[in-house]
């Protein structure tokens, strides 16, 4: 009885939700119109906000009601423009002095171009009659008009194949000109520790033993000062050299990888850390270097930033996704937006798909944990992906039925119609007018011919699929 209740109230509320989809119809339909034609460009962002609220009320309250969860299909929000370096902005092929006009078209184009926000249009325009359509439903069984509700609702409202492919465009694009502005910042870091470290202590032994050299014959004991000085300094220099090729790629995570890199990285910070490593495989070299120093600048940022005494270091893998969780006993409160060196683990991460959570509340402790999609091999796991249902069904079908048009109805009767035998039979061709005899036949063949060939087709690219997937094992590889 309860649920019936709730059922019923929730189909009341979903119908009360249609005077509101409808108030905002009526505000969105002239706001795009006289957006695009009479240039009023003003009108649309707003409206295109309304519908995309309206839009994303329901793909909740379906997931709520009837369990379906719709993900939301629009396309990822441009990044601010950023200034090049003779201060102007690009959009386009075109510069700008000020960030708002390449901020706003890029805008534009987002909101505009975005396929859902049109299907989210034509939903809303077509919601109020699919519920009256669905009302006896709705009245009687609730529960089973909510899920016919929620199939509805993904129809329009889920993304599309090409729109989640346009998302994964645009996430790589923008994941490439992260990687690319990172691997520029740490190029010309790199460059100001050679120039202004390496460099100056080169010169300074330069001159250090061009004195030497001078006093050799006057000064025997000032010139072996001198050269003592020297190769002091080149020991001091060659240390340096060492610092900055472990800061560009560890020599110990070449070697013997990204378990023992870490661990030994835990042995030389101030912190006690606690290392814990489960990986079936080493990742590929660049996931980690990235894993690396993401877990150095986390180290470093307890014991500087967050006065932690302890802290613990956790890499494991689930499935081909890589997994990693960095705790400290700090003082807490940490912020990727206050310039603690969080800011470019996340652009770090980005060139792999990886995300990072960070949970810091004030006095500690501080938990966070960084997943990179996918970039662990997968072994076999013996079980091959098998035929989906409705496909299985469509086979079974086409070659259950597939007889009767292509040899009854098909060679049969042109067999009948070719010799003028005046037996009709059950040949529905024979019992059509004169005309259309042959076309029916020929229709039926090619209705025959062609459940054979779905029969043959769909089996056969699901077994190359298969194959496909195996191939790795039977060579050798996996």
């Amino acid at each position: 009885m309860l649920r019936r209740l709730t059922g019923t109230a929730r189909v009341a509320a979903l119908l009360g939700m249609t005077l509101v989809q409808v108030g905002i119809l009526l505000f969105a339909l002239p706001a795009m119109i006289l957006t695009f034609t009479l240039g009023l460009v003003f009108l649309y962002p707003p409206a295109v906000r309304l519908v995309r609220g309206a839009a994303e009320e329901a793909r909740s309250r379906v997931g709520a009601w009837s369990g379906i969860r719709i993900a939301s299909p629009y396309l990822p929000e441009p990044a601010p423009p950023q200034p090049m370096a003779d201060g102007l902005y690009r959009y386009e092929r075109t510069l700008y002095r000020s960030p708002r006009i390449p901020a706003w078209n890029a805008r534009w184009k987002w909101l505009s171009t975005d396929p859902a926000t049109w299907r989210d249009l034509l939903w809303l325009v077509l919601d109020p009659l699919v519920k009256l359509a669905l009302l006896p439903v709705l009245l009687l069984t609730p529960a089973k008009g909510l899920r016919v509700y929620g199939q509805w609702c993904v129809l329009l409202l889920s993304a599309t194949r090409t729109s989640v492919l346009r998302g994964q465009l645009t996430h790589l694009h923008q994941s490439r000109s992260i990687a690319a502005d990172s691997q520029a910042a740490e190029m010309r870091r790199i460059e100001r520790d050679l120039h202004d470290g390496t460099q100056a202590r080169l010169i300074a032994i330069g001159m250090t033993l061009g004195a030497a050299e001078e006093l050799m014959d006057a000064d025997p004991a000032a010139a072996r000062t001198l050269m003592s000085k020297a190769r002091d300094a080149s020991a001091e220099t060659l240390t340096e050299l060492r610092r900055l090729i472990r800061g560009i790629h560890p020599p110990v995570l070449a070697e013997r990888g990204l378990a023992d890199a870490v661990r030994a990285l835990a042995m030389d910070t101030a912190l006690r850390v606690e290392v814990q490593v489960d990986l079936p495989h080493r990742p590929e070299p660049p996931v980690e270097a990235a894993v690396y120093f993401a877990v150095s600048e986390l180290l470093a940022n307890a014991a500087r930033h967050g006065d932690a005494r302890s802290a613990s270091v956790d890499i494991s893998s689930d499935g081909p996704s890589l997994r990693i969780t960095v705790t400290d006993d700090g003082l807490g409160g940490a912020d990727p937006e206050g310039g603690s060196g969080l800011c470019g683990i996340e652009r770090r991460l980005a060139a792999f798909d990886g995300v990072m959570a960070i949970n810091s509340p004030p006095g500690g402790p501080t938990t966070v944990m960084m997943v990179l999609p996918k970039v662990l091999p997968e072994l076999w796991s013996g079980s091959l992906p098998r035929l989906p249902r409705w496909k299985a069904v469509v086979v079974a079908l086409c070659w259950s039925l597939a007889w009767c048009p292509t040899f009854p109805q098909g060679l049969v009767a042109a067999v009948f119609k070719t010799f003028e035998i005046p037996e009709k039979s059950w040949f529905l061709a024979l019992y059509v007018p004169e005309p259309f005899q042959w076309p029916v036949i020929l229709l039926m063949l090619a209705l025959g011919l062609g459940m054979y060939a779905t029969a043959i087709a769909i089996p056969a690219k699901h077994n190359r699929d298969r194959w496909m997937a195996e191939a790795p094992r039977r060579l050798g590889l996996g």
